[in-house]
């Protein structure tokens, strides 16, 4: 499931009926990818110990999905956690807020999505949630729901909706194949989706 869901990208998937987050949600390093089912965690704004206790009970292969509260500005998720992460063989991590050591996160290939990047790290102190819903990137995710990143953004699609989205997915990604063939041969856009152009004037 994972690899198909990598293989169509998250824009094909945002163009099937996944749900987009916002752009400010993106790739820490180049050429991530992922593909995972959600284990959600909320924040108190500025501290970061229900993420530390979320690596630590989150199924192997699930990606955290963190709210952090109205205070994004912080360096939530570095190298040690996603140390700590690899070790339960969690699959990525994506938040609306702040990570750090960015390097070592590329170093490890351990797929990170952020909102930003900050060097103030977070308190371990006060009270959290795991796997209740969340609002990260201006979309609820629930647990049993699957995120799907690559370097156009992220993508979540309800984890009753997968089989839907997957198949409107392949439907999708089959007919550009067939619009890569045609433009090559010849045909333009304009052609082949029908588009009218009698309004657009040259000169």
């Amino acid at each position: 499931m994972a690899l198909a869901l990598v293989e169509l990208g998250a824009a094909t998937l945002g163009e099937s009926g996944a749900l987009s987050m916002r752009p400010r949600v993106a790739a820490v390093w180049p050429s991530a990818t992922l593909a995972a089912p959600a284990y959600t965690v909320g924040c108190t704004p500025g501290d970061n110990l229900a993420i530390h206790v979320a690596v630590a009970r989150a199924p192997a292969g699930s990606a955290l999905v963190v709210d952090v509260g109205g205070v994004p500005e912080r360096g939530y998720w570095g190298e040690v956690l996603t140390t700590a992460a690899e070790a339960r063989d969690l699959a990525g991590l994506v938040i609306d807020g702040g990570v750090r050591d960015t390097a070592a996160l590329e170093a490890h290939r351990f797929p990170v999505f952020s909102s930003m990047v900050a060097l103030l790290g977070a308190t371990k102190e006060f009270p959290g949630t795991v796997g209740s819903p969340v609002r990260v990137g201006d979309v609820t995710v629930r647990m049993g729901d699957w995120v799907v990143g690559d370097g156009d953004g992220v993508v979540v699609i309800g984890g009753d909706r997968l089989d839907e989205v997957l198949s409107a997915g392949r439907t999708r990604a089959n007919k550009e194949a067939v619009y890569f063939s045609e433009l090559t041969s010849g045909k333009t856009t304009v052609e082949l989706l029908g588009l009218d152009g009698t309004s657009v004037r040259e000169g």
